[in-house]
């Protein structure tokens, strides 16, 4: 993953995280708990692809592993965030365009149930039984409704936010020349004029030749 990537990812994994255990737990909804990070993986992955939604969501995994109030073995969300992020990541558009919201809204509730179930399965091979006493069929209607009602005002801010990043001119920093080629990119893209080509070159020899005939001009006036 490119530097952009990464530091788009961590600030908004960061801000996630820091949301949902500072305001969205504390709500004491019935059922499960807005999940705002899982939102955030689902609208990188988006963008990025399977590689990169796999990337983010074990990244955004382990850190809720590890933050408190965390109360479970670390490693089990990293792993449950990796495999939707991986999965989310395969109905990336082809184009990166999406054409309704149909498709996105569908991968958030699939999303949503299949993140509880692989929690809930993950935690019963290691002896965590919280979900059965919870109620998995009130977890999974909640944390679909919840994740579906929250997803509009999340997954389109972070899929523009993304590809904003991705069509940044300065992201590419393969080598000197290719920055310089980058750099000239931006430039032109911001100003209309092509850097060492066609219509600059115009331009600057139609400079030339007005500053010749000026000068032929006050040459005459001199005589």
């Amino acid at each position: 993953m490119r530097f952009n990537r990464m530091l788009l990812s961590t600030t908004l994994v960061i801000v996630a995280l820091v949301i949902q255990v500072s305001v969205l737990a504390r709500l004491h909804l019935p059922g499960a708990v807005p999940d705002l990070l899982l939102l955030t993986v689902l609208g990188l992955a988006l963008v990025y692809g399977h590689v990169g939604g796999a990337l983010v969501g074990f990244g955004a995994g382990l850190l809720a592993d590890l933050a408190p109030p965390a109360d479970h073995a670390a490693g089990r969300y990293a792993l449950v965030l990796c495999v939707i992020g991986y999965l989310a990541g395969l109905a990336k558009p082809d184009n990166g365009q999406l054409k309704s919201a149909t498709g996105p809204m569908a991968v958030v509730v699939a999303a949503a149930i299949g993140s509880t179930l692989l929690y809930a399965g993950v935690g019963a091979l290691v002896g965590d039984t919280a979900a059965r006493h919870v109620g998995l069929s009130n977890l999974l209607f909640t944390a679909a409704l919840y994740d579906l009602l929250l997803a509009p005002f999340v997954v389109p801010g972070i899929m523009a936010l993304a590809r904003r990043a991705e069509n940044d001119p300065l992201a590419d920093t393969g080598g000197s020349g290719k920055s310089a080629d980058v750099a000239a990119g931006w430039l032109s893209s911001g100003t209309g004029l092509r850097v060492g080509g066609r219509r600059g070159g115009l331009k600057v020899k139609a400079a030339r030749a007005r500053m010749a005939r000026a000068g032929r001009i006050k040459g005459v006036k001199r005589l």
